[in-house]
């Protein structure tokens, strides 16, 4: 399991970022507070708190996923 600390702060970061989640052909998670949310739903993305930071957990490597992801990630 592969995991990132992101931050989401626009919601046309929102759109990019569940878009590119929805072309991974494995499972793309967002963790908020040890809640899941599916990272492919749009709705579930935006009911987060884009005030904080978000954890994302994936199960394989995809070079494009990783370019759209590396917008996002926080240290």
């Amino acid at each position: 399991m592969l995991e990132k600390r992101i931050r989401l702060r626009e919601v046309n970061e929102v759109i990019e970022f569940v878009c590119a989640a929805g072309k991974c052909e494995f499972d793309v998670d967002i963790y908020y507070d040890r809640i899941p949310i599916d990272a492919k739903s749009i709705m579930g993305v935006l009911s987060l708190d884009l005030t904080k930071p978000l954890i994302v957990q994936y199960t394989r490597e995809d070079s494009a996923w990783e370019r759209v992801l590396s917008k996002f990630v926080i240290a």
